[in-house]
């Protein structure tokens, strides 16, 4: 899993509350579990006007100009910002991977599906609550300033504007040691690979019936 310490990114307003795991990467994607090629499908009905399926090139597709990240000033946004209720729906684990894989290190909202927002985490996506005040602040900046970047330390658990004091923002002790040193589950695992290969010598030899297997 990718690290995450300090990002700083072009930032992309998705205006719309309840925006929900099917809208984000909708059923039609979800044939694979390699955690590869989702992010060109990412927002796939609302980012296109034809109907797109598995193996359709996106070069043959038709764009909608009014989606938000169609729009030439959003392009290579890496920071996303959303209204209450961001990734509601099913628990798709996908959905993290097509943000990811599109290009977001970070989303910033008032509030998430708590399985989504947990499956960010353990995709090396964070996630980032904030006041709906500070959000809507945030949209009326984005709004009014062109190429609108932020900064975002996780260490230091603080958003740097362009203008304005930072914004500090909680994170789960835990959930920012696995992101600031990109441990996944499998990750978090491998770090005590020693102790379970001596813990599973020990146990053979002291039984050694558990090494052979039926046929």
């Amino acid at each position: 899993m990718k690290q995450f310490t300090v990002h700083k990114g072009l930032v992309a307003p998705m205006d719309r509350e309840n925006v929900d795991t099917d809208a984000i990467i909708p059923k039609q994607f979800l044939k694979s579990i390699r955690k590869t090629g989702f992010g060109e499908n990412l927002f796939d009905e609302w980012r296109f006007t034809d109907p797109g399926w598995v193996g359709k090139p996106v070069s043959q597709r038709k764009p909608n100009p009014d989606f938000v990240l169609n729009q030439p000033r959003y392009q290579g946004a890496s920071i996303l910002i959303a209204r209450k209720n961001f990734g509601c729906g099913s628990s798709r684990e996908h959905a993290p991977w097509a943000l990811d894989q599109y290009g977001f290190r970070a989303i910033i909202a008032p509030s998430y599906a708590d399985i989504f927002f947990n499956n960010c985490f353990k995709n090396g996506l964070l996630p980032i609550v904030l006041s709906e005040a500070q959000v809507s602040r945030l949209f009326d900046e984005v709004h009014a300033f062109p190429g609108y970047e932020l900064t975002i330390d996780l260490e230091r658990q603080v958003i740097v504007a362009p203008q304005g004091p930072e914004i500090a923002f909680d994170v789960q002790p835990f959930r920012k040691f696995c992101l600031l040193n990109g441990f996944d589950d499998i990750g978090l695992t491998l770090r005590h690979k020693d102790e379970i290969k001596a813990f599973e010598a020990q146990r053979l030899a002291t039984k050694p019936w558990l090494a052979h297997t039926l046929q």
